[in-house]
């Protein structure tokens, strides 16, 4: 009897935890449901993947796409789109909005506002503040929670919680790994007479490497004092990098492709306010100090840090420009150009973006190509060199740092749970995003 299936992706170099090879994936109610030869089955749609790699859906775990009350510079609906549009299956959001997501009601209202709007699936990460400590143990469980985020430095947004006394007590009542942005922001404050007026070269003498390992420093000492887990988002330094090592029973860490591309001082002499992050973009050293985090295994994903601002905003006189770039559309090209280089195997980088990301939070059912796991892929041509242009970024901003850049490796199809989002830079299915599952929040029945 002939197998039919609703999709085929024919012929495809899948690449995944056995290896990479030749295979056919079939897709039924957007789960995989068979992998091999399927040259005698049917499907309603068949699509030639021959040349192409087929690697399991990138997850995107940092992104700020601004909704609710910054959407004049994103929103939930075009963040997702310059998602996908770069190969981006589902994507973590962050908490600081306007309000924050912090409570029960924001966090539901967010949730409600992404359903079916939202191009690639989604998780929100729930802000933990002084005031909502009570309530973090039911709201990190919450279906759609990818945990709590805490800011230790502050950063773009009102959400800070910098002392110990303070985090002790988050700490104390979570029960899920949550993520910290790890600059010392009693550093921070010591050292803003550093910020020079109009030279965003000041941005990394400002917070400096010491600012990071610090906070670091601190949060493993708390999670260690509680027997808790922790994950240290956007490491740009390699002195964390050398501490972490030692730490990885109860610290994870994220990189992020700006802090393994770009480097001080050159990128704020050729982007001047269009550089500058936090944590900010460092020299060289540090760069390397990073990339060895990776080759050696320290750093477990990445994450964009999407942070978006209009070029009106990035383009006020430092240091009243705010921080962020976009990137959620770039972390694919950027990436695979350095698997094109050499510098990264291409099954580092899908353990950096899929299964890494899967076991580092518990997902259920995504982040390998499996029979039974949810049919989400990104589709890339190894060989294909296209230039990065602000006129491809699907985001609102409408720009990225990395405009003119030539990249070997691209993202030609994006599919999220069975359908074909995007092919060939074209947005070719309606929005159907729907919550990541956790397996530290399913729900009977769900």
């Amino acid at each position: 009897m002939t197998k039919t299936f609703d999709v085929i992706l024919r012929s495809g170099a899948i690449v995944n935890q056995d290896g990479e090879g030749v295979a056919d994936i079939g897709v039924s109610g957007g789960r995989i449901a068979a992998i091999g030869g399927l040259g005698q089955a049917d499907a309603g749609e068949v699509i030639d993947c021959r040349g192409l790699h087929i690697l399991p859906g990138v997850i995107d775990t940092q992104v700020h796409f601004r909704e609710p009350g910054l959407t004049h510079k994103e929103d939930l609906e075009t963040g997702s789109r310059s998602a996908v549009m770069g190969g981006v299956t589902a994507v973590f959001e962050m908490p600081n909005t306007n309000p924050l997501t912090v409570t029960a009601e924001t966090f539901t209202a967010k949730m409600k506002a992404a359903h079916h709007r939202m191009h690639c699936d989604f998780a929100f990460f729930i802000g933990g503040t002084r005031e909502n400590v009570r309530e973090l143990p039911e709201l990190e469980r919450a279906p759609g929670c990818a945990g709590v985020k805490v800011f230790v430095g502050s950063s773009t947004g009102a959400l800070l919680v910098e002392d110990d006394d303070s985090l002790r007590k988050i700490f104390n009542v979570i029960r899920r790994r949550a993520a910290f942005h790890a600059e010392d922001e009693y550093r921070l404050n010591e050292r803003k007479n550093l910020r020079v007026e109009n030279d965003p070269r000041s941005h990394p003498l400002w917070r400096d490497e010491t600012a990071a390992l610090l906070a670091t420093q601190r949060l493993v000492t708390l999670a260690r004092e509680t027997g808790k887990r922790i994950h240290v988002l956007h490491i740009s330094t390699r002195e964390e990098i050398e501490y972490l090592r030692d730490h990885k029973d109860v610290a994870s860490c994220e990189a992020t492709p700006h802090h393994l591309t770009m480097a001080a001082p050159e990128c704020y002499e050729r982007l001047g306010t269009l550089a500058q992050m936090n944590p900010p973009v460092r020299d060289a050293a540090h760069r390397s100090g990073i990339w060895k985090g990776i080759e050696q295994g320290i750093i477990d994903v990445l994450g964009s840090d999407h942070a978006p601002h209009t070029l009106e905003e990035k383009q006020k006189t430092y240091p009243a420009s705010p921080s962020g770039m976009t990137g959620v559309q770039t972390l694919v090209p950027l990436m695979l150009d350095h698997v094109s280089s050499g510098r990264l195997s291409l099954a580092r980088f899908v353990d950096l973006t899929s299964a890494g990301p899967a076991r580092l939070f518990n997902i259920a059912c995504k982040g390998r190509i499996a029979a039974g796991f949810d049919a989400d892929f990104t589709v890339v041509d190894l060989k294909r060199t296209e230039t990065i242009t602000n006129k491809w970024v699907a985001s609102r901003a409408g720009w990225t740092p990395y405009d003119g850049l030539e990249v070997t490796g691209w993202p030609v199809g994006t599919f999220v749970r069975g359908r074909r989002v995007m092919w060939q830079g074209e947005l070719i299915a309606a929005s159907t995003g729907e919550p990541v599952r956790f397996l530290e929040t399913l729900t009977p029945g769900s």
